[in-house]
Parts: C-alpha cells; sequence; structure tokens
C-alpha cells in the first residue's frame, strides 16, 4: 500500500521564505526520512518550489490553457511530499504520526496523508491489456 504523506503550502513556503532558524527543522526532517529509509519504506520525498515557479493545465472542453503560477489560495497548495510503501493503513498511520512539524515545532499546522491507487484496483474497470501497458513502464 503506497501513501503520499503531503505537507500543505503556508503564505511563507510561497513567498520561499524559511524558519528564521531552519537547522532544527531540516535535521528533524533528515532524521525522520533516513528512519523512513532505514525501514524500506520510502519511496520518495522532495519540498516543492513555489507555485509563483509552476503554471497548470486548465481544460476547457477541447481547449487546454497554460496559467502560469503564483496561485492565491496557499492553503490548497502542496508545499511537499513523502511517498511512503507500508504494508497496513495501521503502519502508514504510525509513520505519518512521527512525521515532524513542517513549519516548525510549537506551531499549529497539519499533513493530509493519501492512499495512492493501486493498479489492481481498476480491476473489472479496464481492460487487463491496458492495465498491462502502465505495469510495462513500471507503474504499480
Amino acid at each position: 500500500m503506497r501513501f503520499m504523506i503531503i505537507v500543505k503550502a503556508t503564505p511563507d513556503s510561497e513567498a520561499g521564505r524559511f524558519p528564521p532558524n531552519p537547522e532544527p527543522l531540516f535535521a528533524a526532517m533528515a532524521s525522520y526520512h533516513e528512519e523512513l529509509a532505514k525501514a524500506g519504506v520510502l519511496l520518495d520525498a522532495s519540498g516543492l518550489q513555489p507555485s509563483s515557479k509552476g503554471w497548470r493545465v486548465q481544460y476547457d472542453g477541447n481547449k487546454r490553457t497554460i496559467v502560469d503560477g503564483p496561485f492565491t489560495e496557499s492553503k490548497e497548495l502542496i508545499a511537499g511530499y513523502t511517498l511512503v510503501q507500508t504494508r497496513t493503513r495501521d503502519e502508514a498511520v504510525e509513520w505519518s504520526r512521527r512525521f515532524p512539524n513542517p513549519i516548525t515545532e510549537g506551531v499549529a499546522c497539519h499533513i493530509e496523508v493519501r492512499q495512492l491507487y493501486e493498479l489492481e484496483d481498476f480491476d473489472g474497470l479496464v481492460e487487463p491489456q491496458t492495465a498491462d501497458r502502465f505495469r510495462d513502464i513500471g507503474m504499480q
């Protein structure tokens, strides 16, 4: 089972500002991710640049339009993620409970955790050969 731990953006992260003393936060994140790696559950993790450096693709019927950032609602944006693979949901809950406060300790915030779909979740919805095309390129 794969899960994404999602760190929500803040006005500071969207402005590209780090906490005044970032060392304790970075050290805590490094320790946490080292533990994930040693346990064999870490698949990927990264922080994201502010939305001012990104864009969205907007679909309006048959037309696609590129809309450059920044995007105004920081509470709807993502500042970073950690992707883990665990045997059970409970194991993922325990790992997420240990996630360091991504703002800084003592500051109220939240992270969101979402389970990823696996190809098996689409059994019976798509033809087996369609699912195999995803497997052939290494997707789960």
